[in-house]
């Protein structure tokens, strides 16, 4: 039987709108501007559940008025057919990185736009979302066409709505999860120590597609023996190999959100060390969990997890903090931090991460929880114990 596809109702489009203009009329500015690409799609297909492919994009709040989507000049049929957000422009500042001219492709240029939208009244305040990869030929245009503007980092009035999930952000990533457990298990049972990383890439993806993903949540994770050590890798042609730890992260994507399952995996049964290594990492793991619910300091727990690890005599295998944000990017704002001082809040969502290597080997707990009162419901705990094949 078919699945139902689920995804973010128009009502709630309308309301992230409405809440984004309250967030810009607050800190006395214009309009806020978001930027997108392909690989950090977040904020504008929360705005607009548009997402770029080969081009970038951009969606414009002003603080009076409908939104606007911004696009390259070669998206419209795209962008039209998927945009919640019915006011697009083309524009020559989100092309791709080859710049094309499109000598006969007419486009909308910032001045045209704020001419339009603020009734030929330059904006003297801009907010900027997505400030970590806004790009230069964007500022320009809007320098150019608001030269006396300034500029205000801005990404808080996204983010903290983010940060919330709504019941059906929530149903969405339960889908995500679910996908990307399934597709764990397939894939623990075809592994085989000949097999290189990139095999088991194919059987991941094979497995998250069957399954409904409409994308992976990150690249895939197949790395084996000494590639385990890296905290953030990708996938080669190593072989898995017998009795080498293999780090595993599979991640689904569903209508824009993002899962990821983390399991150390070794093929045989582990060396002493490797299973002390592995156990303590699973041990860390459960505890986040257990210190994690709503009215909590994050700092509170990192400096648990710390003092936990100094006690199992982990202190020099572990590498950062044990958790991120999760929602549509697999890893996204709040981290937990030493100086982190937000307290967790109900359905707030977190990818508890716990990442511990040493020299020979390295391995990666992780699974996606949502902060309750009580403590926390688990989005993902499907074989959360150690794996040998």
């Amino acid at each position: 039987m078919k699945k139902k596809q689920i995804k973010i109702p128009d009502a709630e489009f309308i309301s992230r709108w409405e809440k984004v203009q309250q967030g810009v009329r607050k800190k006395g500015l214009d309009l806020l501007i978001a930027y997108s690409n392909e690989a950090d799609f977040a904020n504008v297909r929360y705005l607009s559940d548009y997402w770029p492919i080969f081009e970038s994009a951009g969606v414009i709040v002003p603080a009076e008025g409908e939104p606007a989507l911004l696009i390259g000049p070669e998206s419209e049929t795209f962008a039209r057919d998927s945009s919640r957000i019915k006011k697009i422009y083309k524009m020559i500042e989100y092309r791709e990185s080859a710049e094309p001219e499109y000598p006969g492709i007419q486009v909308d240029t910032f001045s045209s736009i704020f001419s339009e939208m603020f009734g030929g009244r330059k904006p003297k305040r801009i907010g900027i979302a997505s400030y970590q990869i806004f790009p230069l030929p964007v500022y320009e245009g809007l320098k150019k066409a608001a030269p006396d503007a300034q500029f205000v980092k801005s990404d808080e009035i996204i983010v903290d709505l983010r940060i919330i999930k709504s019941p059906v952000e929530l149903e969405i990533l339960k889908e995500a999860f679910k996908i990307s457990e399934s597709a764990l298990v397939k894939t623990l049972k075809r592994m085989k120590p000949s097999m290189t990383e990139l095999q088991v890439v194919g059987i991941i993806e094979e497995a998250l597609y069957s399954e409904g993903a409409e994308y992976e949540g990150h690249p895939q994770y197949v790395l084996a023996g000494k590639n385990s050590t890296h905290a953030i890798g990708r996938p080669g042609y190593s072989k898995l190999g017998r009795k080498n730890l293999i780090q595993l992260n599979i991640g689904a994507r569903v209508a824009g959100y993002s899962s990821s399952v983390g399991r150390p995996v070794c093929i045989g049964k582990m060396p002493y060390e490797m299973r002390k290594l592995v156990q303590a990492g699973l041990d860390m793991h459960f505890k986040t969990m257990e210190w994690m619910k709503a009215g909590i300091k994050a700092n509170e727990v990192v400096k648990k997890f710390f003092e936990y690890g100094e006690k199992l005599g982990m202190s020099k295998n572990i590498l950062y903090g044990p958790c991120h944000g999760l929602g549509m990017m697999e890893v996204e704002k709040p981290w937990m931090e030493s100086h982190s001082d937000y307290y967790l809040e109900e359905n707030m969502t977190f990818q508890v991460d716990t990442f511990l290597y040493c020299e020979e080997f390295g391995l990666r707990w992780e699974n996606g929880v949502v902060v309750k009162s009580y403590g926390i419901e688990p989005l993902s705990d499907k074989m959360t114990k150690i794996i040998e094949l």
